[in-house]
């Protein structure tokens, strides 16, 4: 089944993209990674992005989230025109707007799980931020695990922390990188959960890159690139 339409919702459009360029520059000249993307994304849908390696799908999350300039067409997330943005008008908009989770989980080796959750949340000036991340950690599984360091966790808890840290700002997007890609089975099945968990519970707009056809399965709708291009889109259940 082939859908190549943008959802029709109530909720509003928390993404999109027209004609989305990457072009970079590589030892043997250019190189293009992304071919003219054409996406919309409706609030609170769930949109998994698949393809082969090499088709371009972290690098589509990257330009969505401002840390990958496009280098043609346009990008509206959450209704700012991201073409607009300087480095710290970015930065500022991915604290308030956007929440990140990848496949390594970057959490900071110095700080304890809370301080990872709550030193952003800080910086942002909220002031009940140990409060509120101690809330997300709570809602992974971790209270057991706050003063713990990222080299006293596993790889599972770890991306829970991440999970915690993206979540608790309260983004209107969720973007996740292979959030299980590390990740044995059991501990893969446990992320995607609390994954959906969040998404449900904070209302947020999620759109995931995976391979894992189990994570992709739960997905409103699934976007398969192929050589920077989209390849199909396939409506797997309606946006609510």
């Amino acid at each position: 089944m082939t859908d190549r339409t943008p959802p029709t919702s109530v909720n509003g459009t928390a993404l999109s993209l027209d004609g989305v360029r990457l072009t970079l520059a590589g030892a043997a000249g250019e190189v293009n990674i992304l071919r003219g993307i054409d996406l919309g994304v409706e609030r609170g849908e769930t949109v998994g992005i698949v393809g082969p390696s090499g088709s371009g799908k972290t690098s589509l999350l990257m330009v969505i989230a401002g840390l990958e300039r496009a280098t043609g067409g346009t990008i509206e997330v959450a209704g700012v025109d991201l073409a607009t943005l300087d480095e710290d008008g970015l930065a500022l908009f991915r604290r308030d707007q956007v929440g990140i989770v990848f496949q390594n989980f970057h959490l900071v080796p110095t700080m304890t799980a809370l301080e990872n959750v709550a030193t952003p949340l800080e910086l942002a000036g909220h002031r009940d931020a140990f409060d509120r991340a101690a809330d997300e950690l709570r809602a992974v599984g971790l209270e057991a695990r706050m003063d713990h360091y990222p080299a006293q966790m596993s790889g599972g808890e770890q991306q829970r922390v991440a999970l915690a840290r993206a979540a608790a700002p309260r983004p209107d997007i969720l973007l996740a990188d292979e959030p299980t890609g590390n990740l044995d089975g059991a501990n893969g099945a446990a992320i995607m959960e609390m994954l959906f968990g969040l998404r449900d519970r904070h209302g947020a707009t999620l759109v995931l890159v995976t391979h894992a056809p189990e994570l992709a399965g739960r997905c409103d709708r699934l976007v398969r690139l192929a050589d920077g291009r989209i390849e199909t889109e396939e409506r797997r259940r309606a946006a609510e």
